[in-house]
């Protein structure tokens, strides 16, 4: 009897941790969701920035949205043209002018964030009842989520903000390392340029007291251009398969 008992009890514990573990899985969100959502507290914090009237605090991270939104736009616009549409070419450029003027409406800019930040979350509520796109429009936001960082080098040298461009590029050699062996499988050649290129950026930027600007202008650019490459590819194939 002890022995049933035993057994019985085995059994539903086995049982449970069955159930519990189906229902985590169940709550847990697809990379889509997930990584759209990640760029949402930029546009938080652009909020309140602009509530504050600190316009430095609001172009800074409504820069860190763009530099996210360029990561995940490929499920956007897959989704919903008219969403992108209205996201990244009404919103975007009319609030990122503004921010720039030299004095700012920050009333008007404050309604225009907080109008897209809704339209932005209907957009999530939307998408995350559909069905999943097919697993290769994930890749191509992992490739663009990594590229983003490298995207704002070149920007932040351009104003003299070493520390920028260092940290963006440091951020980037992080994120490789997550989507290295994919590229790689994708491509060897573009594989071991980049590969090449990043070791002359690090060397030309990251070990050097004063770099040469033009010279680290141009490394990054040659590195961008062999995995703009693959990203392109990969999103041609995702588009087929869709």
């Amino acid at each position: 009897m002890q022995v049933r008992r035993t057994a019985f009890a085995t059994f539903t514990t086995v049982a449970i941790l069955a159930c519990l573990g189906q229902a985590r899985a169940a709550e847990e969100e697809r990379f889509e969701i997930s990584s759209i959502k990640a760029i949402r507290p930029a546009l938080v914090d652009t909020i309140t920035a602009l509530q504050q009237r600190d316009v430095a605090r609001a172009r800074a991270a409504f820069e860190a949205y763009d530099s996210g939104w360029n990561g995940i736009e490929v499920y956007v616009n897959t989704r919903s043209k008219d969403t992108y549409r209205l996201l990244e070419l009404e919103f975007q450029p009319r609030i990122t002018k503004a921010l720039d003027s030299p004095n700012p409406d920050l009333s008007g800019v404050l309604a225009d964030v907080q109008a897209m930040l809704v339209k932005f979350d209907d957009a999530v509520s939307m998408f995350a009842k559909e069905a999943p796109l097919n697993p290769l429009y994930d890749d191509v936001a992992r490739l663009r989520i990594v590229r983003a960082h490298l995207r704002e080098v070149t920007p932040a040298l351009k104003v003299g903000n070493l520390a920028k461009a260092r940290k963006s590029f440091e951020a980037f050699e992080d994120g490789w390392f997550n989507i290295e062996d994919f590229v790689r499988a994708q491509s060897l050649d573009a594989y071991v340029a980049i590969e090449t290129g990043m070791v002359q950026v690090e060397q030309a930027l990251l070990l050097s007291d004063q770099p040469d600007v033009a010279a680290v202008t141009g490394l990054v650019g040659g590195v961008m251009n062999e995995y703009n490459a693959v990203v392109t590819e990969v999103q041609k194939e995702a588009r087929r398969a869709q």
